[in-house]
């Protein structure tokens, strides 16, 4: 039976699976504003061989007891169905509406860093803003990355798949932009737009396999870093997001592209604030500002007992 509790996390999902389709949004961002990332961590990294052997062998209650179903059920449903249904979308709207589409984005990750920081008890500690400036360096340099051009061979979509699940459940790293930079977004992207077009299941199903195998290792990592240095990985992660905000930024225009097998892949942008501003222009600036108050919203109701 589905409760009001488990169709809010299912919303939820749908959310953290909109931003994962986005070169440049965090579903992990979309996870700790909401409230269920330490949840979301936890639940993962419970998972072990065992567990897993109990689902293969269909023993959903044993599988029931050590995680809580109610809760990763909706969320995966959520995510999923949110990849699935709005794929073709989200590429419809970057491709022809960029402007105001990463309006919306540039204010949701700017208020995000907002709601994140305030999860720092001692915002003056030195450590804290050590963590800060090492994590904006790092954000800054993986979205000066280029995107290269790189095989389709299945060992290479696995690869793919468990670089980025692991970047999408970090507040601030977008798994969709490291899809971007290693040169499969669109080729992932594309088969879930058509999940059965002419090999889309398998390129699906390998990236999955990826996607786990990711997620279950790196899942315990990141979740004892929260437990025992909360504090310095949580500043790390808002330096992350600060360093990452060039990315998102609504004007930029493209100072170097190179054609490679037909596509064009861009090597170098400037980012600008155009003189005179246009319908779309107001719009993306109108995105800008509900995409930052709606987090905030959102914030203020995951806070709420």
């Amino acid at each position: 039976m589905i409760n009001k509790d488990m169709a809010l996390v299912f919303c939820k999902g749908f959310l953290m699976g909109i931003a994962d389709l986005i070169p440049g949004v965090s579903g992990g961002t979309i996870a700790f504003i909401t409230g269920i990332y330490d949840k979301l961590l936890s639940t993962i990294a419970a998972i072990n061989k065992d567990l897993i052997k109990d689902a293969l062998t269909l023993n959903f209650k044993s599988v029931s007891q050590r995680i809580d179903l109610r809760f990763l059920i909706p969320l995966a449903v959520g995510i999923l169905g949110a990849m699935f249904s709005l794929a073709r979308l989200m590429h419809y709207l970057i491709n022809h509406h960029p402007v105001p589409t990463w309006g919306l984005f540039l204010g949701l990750i700017s208020s995000s860093i907002i709601v994140i920081a305030r999860d720092l008890k001692d915002r003056k500690n030195s450590m804290n803003l050590l963590m800060v400036l090492l994590g904006g360096i790092l954000g800054f340099f993986i979205t000066q990355l280029v995107p290269v051009t790189t095989p389709t061979d299945h060992w290479f979509i696995f690869l793919c798949g468990l670089i980025g699940i692991t970047a999408m459940i970090l507040p601030g790293i977008s798994g969709s932009f490291i899809l971007l930079i290693l040169g499969k977004y669109e080729y992932v992207t594309g088969a879930l737009k058509n999940p059965f077009a002419d090999g889309a299941f398998v390129i699906i199903g390998v990236f999955a396999i990826g996607c786990l195998t990711g997620l279950l290792s790196f899942s315990k990592v990141l979740n004892y870093f929260m437990n025992n240095f909360r504090e310095r990985t949580m500043a790390f992660l808002v330096g992350i997001l600060f360093g990452t905000l060039s990315k998102v930024w609504p004007w930029r225009e493209v100072t170097q592209s190179v054609v490679i097998r037909g596509k064009t892949k861009i090597l170098a942008e400037r980012a600008f604030f155009p003189t005179t501003l246009g319908v779309e222009d107001f719009i993306a600036i109108g995105l800008i500002l509900f995409g930052f108050f709606f987090v905030l919203f959102l914030e203020r109701g995951a806070s709420k007992p």
